[in-house]
Order: C-alpha cells, then sequence, then structure tokens
C-alpha cells in the first residue's frame, strides 16, 4: 500500500506527533508536564468572540462558501495592514488570497510554485509546514543550519 503513495512517503514524521507520544509517556509515569509544544489554547475564548460567532452563524447569508480566492473586504484589509506594517503596497485582486491557515498557504503555495526535483533552502530549525508542502511537491530539500553564531547567508553560499 505504501508504494501508492510516494509523495507522502517522503515527508518525515511529523515532529508535534512525536512529542506528543513523549509527552503522554511522561504524564503516564507521573511527571508534571508543562507544555509549550503547539501553541493550543488551553482557556477558552473570550465571551465576546463567542457571541459574535454565534451571531454570524445564525445569519443564513453565511450560510455558504466563501469566494475562492476571500472576500474582497478581507483581501483589502489585508493590503491596508500590510501597507501600514510593511510600507509596501499590494493589489487585493492579484497579490492577495485568503486561506484557511498557514499551513494551507504555505503546503499551496508549494504546490503552485515548484516542482520534483527543484532545490529548496528550508532554515532548520524550522516549523514543520515549511519543508512539509515542498517535499509533497517533489522538490529537493536543501536544510540550512541555523546556528548560535553562524552566518546563515554564508551557509547558503555552500
Amino acid at each position: 500500500m505504501n508504494e501508492d503513495f510516494p509523495r507522502i512517503n517522503r515527508l518525515p514524521p511529523y515532529v508535534f506527533n512525536i512529542v506528543n507520544d513523549l509527552k503522554a509517556e511522561a504524564r503516564a509515569r507521573g511527571e508534571d508536564i508543562i507544555d509549550f509544544g503547539m501553541g493550543n489554547p488551553d482557556k477558552p475564548a473570550p465571551q465576546h468572540i463567542i457571541d459574535k460567532l454565534t451571531e454570524a452563524a445564525q445569519r443564513p447569508d453565511t450560510h455558504r462558501y466563501s469566494v475562492s480566492r476571500g472576500i474582497p473586504r478581507l483581501r483589502k484589509a489585508i493590503c491596508d495592514w500590510y501597507q501600514r506594517k510593511f510600507d509596501v503596497t499590494l493589489d487585493s485582486d492579484t497579490e492577495t488570497i485568503v486561506t484557511i491557515g498557514s499551513k494551507e498557504g504555505l503546503a499551496h503555495l508549494a504546490l503552485a510554485t515548484v516542482g520534483p526535483g527543484d532545490a529548496i533552502l528550508v532554515p532548520n530549525p524550522a516549523y514543520p509546514i515549511h519543508p512539509y508542502g515542498f517535499v509533497i511537491s517533489g522538490a529537493d530539500i536543501r536544510h540550512v543550519p541555523l546556528i548560535p553564531g553562524g552566518d546563515f547567508f554564508a551557509e547558503l553560499e555552500k
């Protein structure tokens, strides 16, 4: 069965699954774990957020798919924020797209821009999705170590 999915087979083990297994083993031994892992919330959302979500869910006009690139007003707001934050002007029609999160955005970016055999430089350590999307696209991943006192740009030349 594994030979049927060569792109998936190229993926390394998901680091958060490994960490979760290690945490579970430690907890089973009775160790007290302070979890600085994935950033999953450990507190409920503020009530005003829950209220707005409930209000939006009760409106029939929200019961459909969004437009494919994202709601135009949201894309415009993203461009406005980017302008304020980075002093860069973006066109909301041609340079902005809304995704369901950074993982989806990075994975789709990889699939849209690289192909099998393309060399991709990935900082190491990195968030797992940084290389994963490119691995799935068939690219050749080259890890560039980020070490204290190291020269990242000199490492790129190697």
